[in-house]
């Protein structure tokens, strides 16, 4: 029975770290893909609507290896209303992205309401255990989060929340995504998302103005698709692997990473308040890795 129990821990830990290493993968692959966007909208001044469309229409050419493997079987599922509802919401979390991209570093801070969210939600419609110490660890997160934003400040806009509504809409998809991990394949559940996503931004790239890229634009565009389906994969990983109030704070990790391609890509000088949010942040995603696994060595 104690070798079970051994047994079953060492399971629990390797799932938990799995969970862990994918959501931190995933928060690379999104850093680098928020340095292709920034530069194709920011410096390239390509309309942002428009972006999003190209973005993951490649997204969906470089999946169709997904298609190959399965066959249509990748695209079967008993639950087609609880994917479409999940791609929506990430689709107009897409829009509000682009449409209020800001410096990266502030851009980031405000999606780090994220996991608010996320863990209401994982509460409220997953019924998931969320004990004081995840809750305290998010806070500390949303803490360092506002530090970096000073919403209180004269330079702050309403236009700054767009990216708010943007952690809101992924939120939202992040939490369906979560009831699907159980009952489909990533596969599955990374070809809809990126088969619906392509019409519903491309009618929306229609209503704003179409644009096409050429040259250098072209080949950006292409390292973002891929870029946006290695991300979205290891996304679905990390759910699948633990539960969502768990990896959610490790999503965190993306505001240093992000701050660190913004510094080595667009020369930004974050202000010292930002590294202290920063620090906060980190700190929390470190506190609730531990603190998990000093839970389950209780639990035996």
């Amino acid at each position: 029975m104690e070798d079970m129990n051994q047994n079953s821990l060492a399971v629990s830990q390797s799932r938990a770290i799995a969970g862990a290493v994918f959501m931190v993968l995933g928060g690379v692959a999104f850093s680098l893909l928020n340095v292709v966007t920034q530069w194709l909208t920011m410096k390239l001044a390509f309309p942002p609507a428009s972006a999003a469309f190209w973005q993951y229409a490649f997204a969906f050419l470089f999946s169709l290896p997904f298609l190959r493997k399965s066959g249509l079987a990748a695209m079967r599922t008993d639950y087609p209303w609880r994917h479409v509802v999940r791609v929506v919401f990430a689709a107009l979390g897409v829009e509000a992205w682009v449409s209020g991209l800001v410096p990266i570093w502030q851009a980031i801070a405000l999606v780090m309401t994220s996991p608010f969210f996320i863990i209401l939600g994982a509460r409220l419609f997953l019924g998931e255990c969320v004990g004081p110490a995840r809750w305290a660890a998010t806070g500390v997160g949303f803490a360092g989060a506002m530090i970096i934003l000073q919403p209180w400040s004269d330079s702050f806009t309403w236009a700054a929340l767009l990216p708010v509504l943007s952690a809101l809409l992924w939120g939202s998809s992040s939490l369906i995504t979560k009831s699907l991990t159980g009952i489909e394949r990533p596969e599955t559940i990374t070809v809809w998302l990126l088969v619906l996503l392509t019409p519903i931004n491309g009618g929306l790239a229609f209503a704003a103005g179409f644009a096409v890229p050429t040259g250098t634009t072209l080949a950006l565009f292409l390292l973002a698709g891929l870029l946006t389906v290695v991300a979205q994969y290891l996304l679905t990983l990390a759910y699948a692997s633990a539960d969502a109030a768990y990896v959610q704070p490790f999503d965190d990790l993306k505001l240093p990473l992000n701050v660190l391609a913004g510094w080595l890509f667009f020369g930004y000088a974050p202000a010292g308040y930002l590294w202290f949010g920063a620090a906060l942040i980190l700190s929390a995603s470190l506190f609730i890795m531990r603190n998990e696994m000093r839970r389950e060595k209780q639990a035996v």
